[in-house]
């Protein structure tokens, strides 16, 4: 079964991290192979949630691109170098391929030989040398029986093709000669004389007792072989070991983790149609062909708290979404099937996915409970906010039941364990928990924090602002602001860039808006903030 990879937006808040947590259990208990991930570092709310109910921060998912490792490459398609050349053009004949990596006995990659190497190296190398093992040559000339003393040999191949005088008087044999030869006894003895390397016997000839015997006090391999002089002549050289091919220095590899979309950029200035592919420690996996890079296995995702594209992970469109868990305005978010889509108007994802837990009739463990509570908490502001509905409240009302504790203290503990900005950056509160929009032919961001006294943020005005500037100028943001809402009072203190003043003015019919100025009962992104700045910058 495929693994599915659940998770909420970029900079996660605690209802999208605990939202695919509890998804990720309610999908894992119907049968699936589930993965809560988060896509960027949690904020301390949602750390204190996740040690509160002892549960560990999902692993984080930087994107999910098609990776080679996920093509259906070739894997395992390779040969040890010291395997010989007839072993390796078999392999490839078998397969069907033009070109085999080459790999150690650590299965490290060492180059890469292919069909039209091997077969130059054959027609054009007139070195009739052979450096091999004993074994290597056993298994080319398929032998029938043998005398060896040698685990490695490596000598000069000759054929006894002239007559006796004229071969022992004219052609010079010594310790490097591999002899072939038939039934020419006196050839036999003077090259046993001569301490020759081998002697290879062809038809099935065999040795009489006595050349035995003297080829034994001599130390000569020997090898019987059914096959003819002529064959053993072409198919001795195929015992050498393949990575004796002279071959092509410059071999492309690509590791396993490369995007799929740089391989196909990088290849098409290329002439090469396989690749081999390695992992990190340039050990062989297999190899690619080019045209099979199209046989992909996309990443398997199910999206919870957002629709919208930029909201969501690198690499959406390469991936398969499954299904969309979410109680935002519809996106931008586009698949080419059809998918389960859960949207409820709603004040937290969590109060959607505690029916989805009634729905499949799965009985709600403590912990899971606890964090769909807590969502509810950090997304509803204790269910002050005005997004806060019904369903939020009973479910609310029901899983504070489950847990048995008081959801006033439960509630406060939650959202003040997030409003320190103590050691945090500028840039760290403005990104915090900040979402972009796409807004006509313009993109616009809110960052959204919490506090008890606002005043805590009142020396940190300066930087803050200098931070909103430099975000809208380098993202090029129609409207770029920060939100700091005090859950107590439930009112907000707003921050924004230079170009974002006559927006939110226009918003919100203020006039000559300063930094910090009080938005009264203002709590809401989704129904008191986004609504209201999309509909002026949509129309400039």
């Amino acid at each position: 079964m495929d693994k599915v990879y659940i998770f909420g937006h970029k900079n996660p808040d605690t209802d999208s991290v605990c939202g695919a947590i509890v998804l990720s259990y309610l999908k894992n208990q119907l049968g699936m192979d589930t993965e809560p991930r988060i896509l960027s570092p949690i904020n301390e709310e949602t750390r204190y949630v996740l040690d509160k109910f002892k549960i560990p921060v999902p692993n984080y998912l930087n994107d999910v691109k098609v990776q080679i490792k996920d093509v259906n490459f070739h894997k395992n398609y390779m040969i040890n170098e010291n395997k010989t050349i007839f072993e390796a053009f078999n392999y490839m004949n078998a397969n069907g391929i033009t070109g085999l990596p080459l790999v150690d006995d650590a299965k490290k990659f060492k180059g890469y030989v292919s069909l039209k190497e091997i077969a130059a190296d054959m027609i054009y190398n007139e070195n009739l040398l052979v450096s091999t093992s004993f074994e290597n040559i056993l298994n080319v000339l398929e032998a029938t029986d043998y005398l060896q003393f040698d685990e490695h040999i490596s000598g000069y191949a000759h054929a006894a093709t002239f007559n006796d005088e004229t071969f022992i008087n004219n052609i010079p044999i010594d310790e490097e000669t591999i002899l072939i030869v038939g039934d020419r006894e006196k050839i036999i003895r003077y090259a046993i004389s001569k301490k020759v390397k081998m002697i290879i016997l062809v038809k099935g000839q065999k040795l009489s007792a006595e050349l035995k015997k003297l080829a034994k006090e001599a130390h000569i391999n020997v090898i019987f072989t059914n096959k003819s002089s002529f064959k053993i002549a072409r198919v001795l050289c195929l015992a050498n070991p393949i990575k004796t091919i002279k071959r092509n220095q410059m071999t492309i590899t690509f590791n396993a983790n490369a995007y799929l979309t740089d391989f196909e950029e990088e290849t098409s200035h290329l002439k090469h149609t396989n690749y081999p592919i390695i992992d990190n420690r340039n050990r062989c996996l297999g190899m690619l062909r080019t045209i099979d890079a199209h046989e992909v296995k996309r990443k398997k995702l199910i999206l919870v708290d957002h629709n919208m594209f930029g909201q969501s992970i690198d690499g959406l469109y390469e991936a398969e979404i499954l299904e969309i868990i979410d109680h935002h305005n519809i996106g931008d978010i586009n698949t080419n099937h059809p998918i389960n889509f859960r949207n409820m108007a709603v004040g937290s994802v969590c109060t959607i996915i505690y029916y989805l837990y009634q729905e499949s009739n799965i009985k709600i463990p403590k912990k899971m409970a606890g964090l769909m509570l807590s969502g509810i908490v950090s997304d509803t502001l204790m269910l002050q906010s005005p997004t806060t509905t019904p369903k939020d409240r009973l479910v609310a009302e029901k899983l504070t039941k489950m847990l048995n504790i008081d959801f006033r203290k439960f509630a406060l503990e939650i959202l003040s364990s997030g409003v320190s900005i103590e050691n945090m950056s500028a840039n760290e509160i403005l990104f915090r928990d900040f979402k972009t929009y796409k807004a006509g032919e313009y993109e616009m961001a809110i960052g959204q924090v919490f506090t008890v006294d606002f005043n805590v943020f009142k020396p940190r005005l300066e930087e803050l602002i200098e931070e909103l500037n430099r975000t809208a100028m380098n993202h090029e943001y129609k409207c770029c602001c920060l939100f700091v809402t005090n859950f107590l009072t439930n009112n907000s203190y707003v921050l924004f860039s230079e170009n974002s003043q006559k927006i939110l003015e226009n918003a919100y019919g203020i006039n000559d808006l300063e930094e910090g100025h009080l938005m009264r009962g203002i709590v809401s992104r989704k129904q008191q903030m986004v609504p209201h700045i999309m509909n002026i910058v949509e129309h400039m």
